[in-house]
């Protein structure tokens, strides 16, 4: 089997170039001109596929070659890009960065040669004019298997600075797709962890990303980028199934029927993979997502909880007034039920969070500091759990400003193996808490195994 659908990749020589805006208002542009657009980000992010989704209408999903192995990437962007006109993928850092110290590994670079995927280089032009050209030049060059297909100026002063640009790049061979002004209302506010989520500004982002669209319409060529687009190669392959690799319960004894697994949401946690929800459900489970900022109990007949990452510390006060729903998360962690937590979910089960109580599960305190986490993590699983038993080994992504105290329980989530040899998170109960973002794509057993404890508990 193997997919035709036309795609590119959105890329940059490096952050703050402009990948994000070009990529996002590409999208809307394309959509509204009624194309079914499939978005989709390489790497850990879990933001920028926020603002795909609301120029798209449909899921942003994420590609990363670390948490789920480079041979992952071709089906899970099938299986994102299925019944699609066109699929845009947005970049992340500068096309050659990844993994630090394993060469392509994660980058986008890697990502574009995988999905053979022709790059739209976004270059930020403001402080350069004939330089532009070496700078082209040494992209294209570096690898000859990554086919730059095109470059977009971004950030360009003037007609005459534009001028300038285009003729330094005829040198190249390199088409120019677009020249982007300055343009202030595309323009996202970022705070402690980047960019301020969708679900925090829904009707700015609504705006933001509309004047996205208008910018990349009026400065970018989008039938030659369609024309790109479809000249990409036949990619191999069937696309990723949940239904498929996560297979039916296998535990004798357990109780007919779909479990219900709460997930939680809103603006305090929306940080999540798609595929998450979706193997779940594969698994056998009725997932309902709920908001602890606004929903005093969980679901009716909850058996299982998962609260991924977010920015509980952004609402603290707001989490720990709704006291009602904290009990009873507390009581069904008490019961031996399976609760999932990553990261802003592990905030959320300590005993406190800045000083504000939260819902007591872990006999731990989170604080907010200055000190920025970041970086892929190799771990293995300590402790059986609901989510993995003892030597279960995956890869996984921190990023976070706060500290747990303590960092690990008696019996610990994971020993992190690289790039520092750790233990850390909770294993109690049925709870498994950790600061590690994981993706289930790459161990669909985690799945499995949650919605079995689930039927059992």
């Amino acid at each position: 089997m193997t997919s035709s659908v036309p795609r590119l990749v959105v890329a940059a020589p490096s952050s703050g170039s402009g990948k994000t805006t070009v990529a996002t208002g590409l999208m809307a542009a394309l959509a509204a001109r009624g194309l079914a657009v499939s978005p989709h980000k390489v790497g850990p992010d879990y933001i920028d596929p926020g603002y795909h989704a609301l120029a798209t209408g449909r899921v942003g999903r994420n590609l990363d070659a670390y948490l789920c192995g480079p041979e992952l990437l071709a089906p899970l962007f099938q299986h994102g890009a299925r019944g699609c006109d066109i699929a845009v993928v947005e970049g992340v850092m500068g096309l050659y960065d990844g993994a630090a110290g394993q060469g392509e590994l994660a980058s986008t670079a890697q990502v574009a040669k995988v999905l053979r995927a022709p790059v739209v280089l976004v270059v930020d032009a403001s402080s350069q004019s004939r330089s532009v050209a070496a700078l082209v030049h040494g992209f294209v060059s570096f690898d000859p298997e990554v086919r730059i297909g095109g470059v977009i100026l971004n950030k360009v002063a003037s007609d005459r600075h534009e001028a300038l640009l285009r003729e330094a790049l005829e040198s190249v061979g390199v088409p120019v797709l677009g020249a982007l002004r300055r343009a202030a209302q595309v323009a996202t506010p970022s705070r402690h962890l980047g960019l301020v989520p969708v679900a925090e500004r829904e009707a700015a982002a609504v705006e933001a990303v509309a004047a996205m669209a208008a910018q990349v319409s009026d400065g970018c060529d989008l039938a030659a980028l369609v024309s790109l687009a479809r000249g990409a190669g036949a990619l191999p392959g069937a696309g990723w199934d949940a239904g498929a690799v996560v297979g039916g319960p296998s535990v004798p004894g357990t109780r007919p029927g779909r479990p219900v697994v709460a997930v939680a949401g809103g603006p305090a946690f929306t940080f999540s993979y798609a595929e998450h929800s979706e193997l779940l459900a594969a698994a056998g489970a009725d997932v309902v997502t709920f908001d602890p900022l606004r929903d005093e109990q969980l679901p009716p007949y909850t058996a299982g909880l998962v609260v991924g990452g977010g920015f509980p510390e952004v609402y603290a006060a707001e989490l720990s007034a709704n006291e009602g729903l904290r009990k009873e998360i507390a009581a069904l962690a008490e019961s031996g039920a399976p609760v999932a937590a990553e990261c802003a979910g592990l905030l959320y089960l300590c005993r406190e969070l800045d000083g504000r109580p939260m819902c007591g599960v872990l006999d731990a305190t989170a604080r907010m500091t200055e000190r920025l986490t970041l970086g892929y993590r190799d771990a293995v699983a300590v402790s059986d759990s609901v989510l993995a038993g003892a030597g279960t080994r995956m890869r996984g992504h921190e990023f976070h400003r706060t500290v747990v105290e303590p960092g690990a329980g008696a019996a610990p989530a994971w020993g992190v193996l690289a790039p520092e040899k750790r233990v850390e998170g909770f294993v109690e109960r049925g709870v498994h808490a950790s600061y590690l973002h994981t993706h289930w794509a790459s161990e669909p057993g985690v799945a499995r195994r949650f919605v079995e404890r689930c039927r059992t508990s």
